[in-house]
């Protein structure tokens, strides 16, 4: 079983400092950052972030796509001060660190990984702000493609890669909070589990058709219980 976290607004919040990072950085790098105070992230990959708010400041993408490499060093470079602030701490969302305790108990039952717009880098930063770095055995990233669609199957190529054996279908478990996290797998036949942890609530996730919704992760045993039962949600 495949097991797949999203990072932001699923796992943790940053608590704004991943947006003020990414808005320094747009500044540096292109001399805007575009209508980024009204901008939404959620649910977006890093690079799709980046190409909606140049488009809409006037840049053409053979522009965006060259400064794009240099946006990366500047973004990672702010973030990683960001988090280093005195004062400054990430909030974990309630029930995640006992999630990953338990289905890390279960050892090569289930592998844990990540789904997530994040560039790699980026992720690996935030987790190990947020003290979770370690807990996940592979991931798919903003980094690997723009589409969040896309990610999904690229996941599925490194459990492969990592097992030896395919996990298909219901054997597979998004967990996100936001509907492009619930849809972006549909086409592959996997489970998604919205948690409402982020900007939407239990009501949006399910018109997107999440399999299930909780409030959090805060109930262990039924939050397992639901993702390791295959017929769940049907």
């Amino acid at each position: 079983m495949l097991i797949l976290f999203d990072i932001d607004g699923t796992l943790l919040s940053t608590n704004g400092a991943a947006r003020r990072a990414f808005h320094r950085a747009l500044l540096e790098v292109y001399g805007t950052a575009g209508p980024i105070a009204t901008h939404r992230f959620d649910g977006k990959t890093d690079p799709q972030i980046a190409r909606e708010l140049l488009r809409a400041a006037g840049l053409a993408d053979a522009a965006i796509d060259r400064g794009l490499p240099a946006l990366w060093q500047a973004y990672l470079r702010e973030l990683a001060d960001e988090l280093a602030r005195p004062g400054h701490r990430n909030t974990v969302f309630p029930g995640v660190e006992p999630l990953l305790d338990a289905l890390e108990e279960l050892g090569d039952r289930v592998i844990v990984g990540l789904l997530t717009g994040n560039i790699e880098a980026g992720a690996e930063l935030k987790l190990s702000s947020a003290g979770l770095a370690g807990r996940f055995r592979l991931g798919a990233y903003g980094s690997d493609h723009e589409e969040r669609s896309a990610l999904p199957a690229i996941a599925l190529a490194r459990a492969r890669e990592l097992t030896g054996r395919d996990i298909v279908g219901r054997d597979i478990v998004i967990i996100g909070d936001t509907p492009h996290d619930v849809t972006c797998g549909r086409a592959l036949g996997v489970r998604a589990l919205g948690v409402a942890t982020g900007s939407f609530d239990t009501a949006a996730l399910a018109a997107a058709g999440a399999d299930a919704v909780f409030p959090d992760l805060s109930d262990t045993a039924a939050a397992l219980a639901w993702i390791l039962d295959p017929d769940a949600g049907r």
